[in-house]
């Protein structure tokens, strides 16, 4: 699994405040329909920001349960939960929950499993964990699906396939459908959560991730410094004309634990 650092963690505290993906967030717990007094995973917590955001509704009664395989993140998650009693933070992996059969009544994995070796082994951990009746909601991007205006198609693509070859399980949004049927996940459902930037500011979620894109090609020897320095200059230039585009699509799958 890539594991994120301190930077990395600091890159996504600030890409997931913005507006898009503060919508991703409420579509998230409205599809997760948390009640008062439940007991709640998070797998794949990052920053806490999901966290945080289902304290006040499970209330004092509740618990949540938040894990992620990296420190640094999990560090910025507990400044950001300090005062939240009924959130809990550990290191763990996603692939081997150290928790009892049954122990949730909800869990979430967002933006997690596409850097997960074997995903339906993540998959049969998360059933194992949740209560019968117990709800799952996942969250992947189809990075592959990138909408994006460049003068440059050769660059772009290259740039765009260094990500492609970095995480475990690229175009893994449609494989999940099938893989929670195979696992008996019931109620399956898949909405897809947009994501659309027509200008280019530190304020939208497009300008961190093709950042991201191509720090991760020069990384890998796939493009130089200079030729990602050139294609983000470029990208600039279109935004600074009114002609920058960026879309892509998030799926946001829904299940139920059916007790076999």
């Amino acid at each position: 699994m890539v594991i994120y650092d301190k930077k990395a963690a600091q890159d996504i505290e600030r890409s997931y405040q913005t507006p898009e993906i503060v919508r991703q967030r409420i579509h998230t717990l409205e599809a997760l329909a948390l009640r008062a007094g439940e007991q709640v995973l998070d797998a794949g917590c990052g920053t806490g920001l999901l966290v945080q955001g289902m304290s006040s509704t499970i209330g004092s009664q509740g618990r949540i349960t938040g894990v992620d395989l990296s420190n640094d993140m999990l560090d910025v998650a507990r400044n950001r939960c300090s005062k939240l009693d009924n959130i809990e933070l550990q290191q763990g992996s996603v692939t081997e929950l150290d928790f009892a059969d049954n122990s949730f009544d909800a869990a979430s994995c967002i933006q997690t499993l596409l850097y997960v070796d074997d995903v339906e082994t993540a998959l049969s951990e998360l059933y194992r964990v949740l209560k019968p009746g117990g709800r799952i909601a996942i969250l992947e991007t189809d990075w592959r699906g990138v909408v994006l205006s460049s003068p440059d198609n050769v660059m772009t693509r290259k740039i765009l396939g260094a990500w492609d070859a970095t995480v475990s399980s690229p175009n893994l949004p449609v494989k999940l459908a099938p893989l929670l049927k195979k696992l008996n996940f019931g109620a399956v459902k898949t909405t897809a959560i947009p994501i659309l930037n027509t200008s280019y500011s530190d304020a939208n979620f497009s300008s961190s991730m093709l950042e991201n894109f191509s720090d991760c090609a020069v990384k890998h020897a796939i493009i130089t410094k200079n030729e990602a320095e050139r294609w983000m200059t470029e990208i600039q230039h279109l935004a600074k004309n009114e002609a920058y585009f960026f879309c892509v699509n998030r799926f946001l799958f829904t299940a139920v634990k059916v007790e076999v």
